[in-house]
């Protein structure tokens, strides 16, 4: 896993100081090794973090064996080898990854999208052509962002920081990403939170040349449902999970494993273990909160693994925000970025590469409020009924109820879906913060609004990228650690979004595909449990005096940066120590951040 930056401009070698400041600010993705290469419009940078190929061979920026194409590469092409062997004619001089990418866009230019594997964001300078071709994986594992420079130049990296640091920007915030934020807590995908920095949404290329940038999609996931029953589905899950697995452990480093305990790290660890006959396995948990470390101990002893179990108490949660809110570039308000992190740190003292367990909920229909949804579909015409959902967290359906009722009025489960689940402020309670430019992300398929398959697509293409692949990338590169993520395997993701509704979930079952092929790879107490997080509720954590009198710094100054952004008098009506009070913090934390570039 790496970290990497670019300017295209003439006279590139001018900028040597700018990109070397564009991947400084980037080098805890890659600490191991730093370089820089120049050519007459184009100077690429690339922060090494070495898995494959240790040696020399395999530093970035790669020349082709033509020295036509120059790369920089963040991320893992998963069975490379095989890609290797297919494109055998060309001269390879190491045995990294990133040199196949080299060979396949020799053979194919662009279409050599169609049959790359793995996690990836990769930039390749084209001399002859004078352009240059950027691409991001299919689910948007990895981070790509870009700008125009204040000269016209061309600039790229990993992260917007890197990008800041150029010094060749003045950002400018935008208020479509601000809503977004402000409404589920997290800046879609397909933007940035600043107006003249773009991201690269997952699954498109880029193609700069000349002054134009054309981007494009590549890939759309799978639309239609497999005609399959539950005997054929279980072995082809099967199948295809253990290749993915066997792929993701291809490493020049030991590879270990997250272990919470839950459904889908068991899982990870369980296939592993068909692999290799011993295996580092990392738990964390606070002392003292009801945590998920005895249920972790059980597959730990199952499998024999080398079991690391991380305890710590919660700490000074203010500290823990100053400390680690930096790495996020754009407001985020997931509260379990903290023990990301520091499950992060613990496992990169050890490992790294870690393998994780995360998406299983969205393929495999694991969240409780997919199962109220169901219900609501099976039992509810949304024609002009006004329905209020007495739901405890989302939990299970016995825990909710439908009662006819005034002001609360959902079309159909997807606009339940998009304005119920995950939010934090209304439009109406935006519009008083005084942020009233709303985005509404497109996707790569026609949603059918009262399907619960299409729902969990939608979470694939709007959640998965925009909240949790970018908690995972940022925690995980703040401490130098390469995260894995097996169930997004092509091939394997591809087959659960399209399994049938009724091979997720019914009224009484979650992950019935995953419970039904994986029961006997765990224990008893793991096959009966429930899902679990990481305990503390927002209101708890506000009982903290160094929260609140953070909280009271940040957001009761009419002075603080984030005052630029929302409507100070309004948002006191919002400081209850509740979700809408902390998505306010977050803010305010990232506006001070970031105060010194605005």
């Amino acid at each position: 896993m790496c970290g990497i930056a670019g300017i295209i401009t003439p006279n590139a070698r001018n900028y040597t100081e700018e990109i070397q400041k564009m991947t400084d600010a980037i080098a805890h993705r890659g600490p191991d090794a730093a370089h820089h290469e120049f050519l007459e419009n184009a100077a690429l940078g690339h922060r090494r973090l070495s898995i494959v190929d240790l040696s020399e061979t395999g530093k970035q920026p790669m020349f082709s064996n033509t020295r036509n194409e120059c790369i920089v590469l963040n991320g893992e092409i998963y069975g490379y080898q095989d890609l290797k062997k297919k494109y055998s004619s060309y001269s390879y001089r190491g045995t990294s990854d990133t040199e196949v990418i080299l060979a396949i866009y020799q053979a194919k230019g662009k279409e050599l999208l169609d049959e790359l594997p793995g996690m990836f964001a990769f930039a390749i300078w084209d001399e002859e052509e004078q352009k240059l071709f950027c691409a991001r994986d299919r689910f948007g594992e990895k981070p790509f962002y870009y700008a125009i420079g204040k000269n016209g130049e061309f600039i790229f990296a990993s992260e917007i920081k890197g990008i800041l640091a150029s010094g060749l920007i003045v950002p400018q915030v935008n208020q479509e990403a601000l809503h977004h934020f402000l409404q589920y807590g997290y800046v879609s995908t397909y933007q940035s939170i600043y107006s003249n920095i773009q991201t690269l949404p997952p699954a498109h290329y880029l193609i700069y040349s000349k002054g134009n940038i054309e981007v494009k999609r590549y890939y759309s996931i799978p639309k239609n449902d497999l005609q399959i029953n539950l005997s054929e589905a279980k072995e082809e899950f099967s199948s295809l999970l253990k290749n993915a697995v066997q792929k993701q452990l291809v490493a020049d480093v030991e590879v270990g494993s997250f272990l919470s305990g839950g459904l889908d790290s068991s899982t990870i660890v369980a296939m592993v273990s068909e692999f290799k006959p011993k295996q580092t396995t990392i738990s964390f948990g606070y002392s003292g909160e009801n945590s998920e470390l005895k249920y972790a101990e059980e597959i730990a002893k199952k499998y024999h693994t080398n079991h690391i179990e991380i305890h710590e108490n919660r700490g000074d949660i203010a500290a823990d925000l100053l400390k680690i809110s930096p790495y996020f570039d754009e407001p985020f308000s997931d509260m379990s970025y903290t023990p990301q992190f520091k499950i992060c740190q613990a496992a990169a003292r050890h490992l790294k590469v870690v393998l994780g367990g995360d998406v299983g909920d969205e393929l495999f229909g694991g969240y409780h409020f997919y199962t109220v949804e169901q219900e609501m579909r099976n039992h509810f015409s949304y024609n002009n009924i006004l329905l209020k959902f007495g739901l405890k967290q989302f939990g299970k359906v016995k825990e909710t109820s439908f009662v006819t009722k005034q002001n609360i009025a959902y079309k159909n489960i997807l606009d339940f879906h998009q304005n119920r689940v995950r939010n934090y402020f209304s439009a109406k309670e935006m519009s008083a913060l005084g942020v009233r430019s709303k985005y509404q992300q497109e996707y790569s398929f026609n949603v059918d609004p009262n399907s619960l398959n299409d729902l969990m697509r939608v979470d694939i293409e709007k959640y998965v990228p925009g909240n949790m692949l970018v908690k995972s990338d940022r925690m995980a590169m703040a401490n130098s650690l390469e995260i894995r993520t097996p169930f997004l395997d092509k091939d394997f993701a591809e087959f659960c979004i399209q399994l049938p509704e009724n091979l997720k979930l019914n009224s009484t079952q979650d992950k019935i595909i995953l419970r039904e092929t994986m029961q006997n790879y765990w224990t008893e107490t793991i096959r009966n449990r429930s899902k679990q997080g990481f305990g503390s509720s927002v209101e708890k954590w506000f009982e903290e005096k160094n929260l609140m009198d953070l909280s009271d710094v940040l957001l009761k100054n009419k002075d603080s940066k984030v005052f630029q952004f929302i409507d100070f008098k309004v948002a006191q009506r919002f400081l209850n120590q509740d979700k809408k009070h902390w998505n306010l913090l977050q803010l305010a934390l990232w506006a001070e951040n970031h105060k010194n570039f605005m």
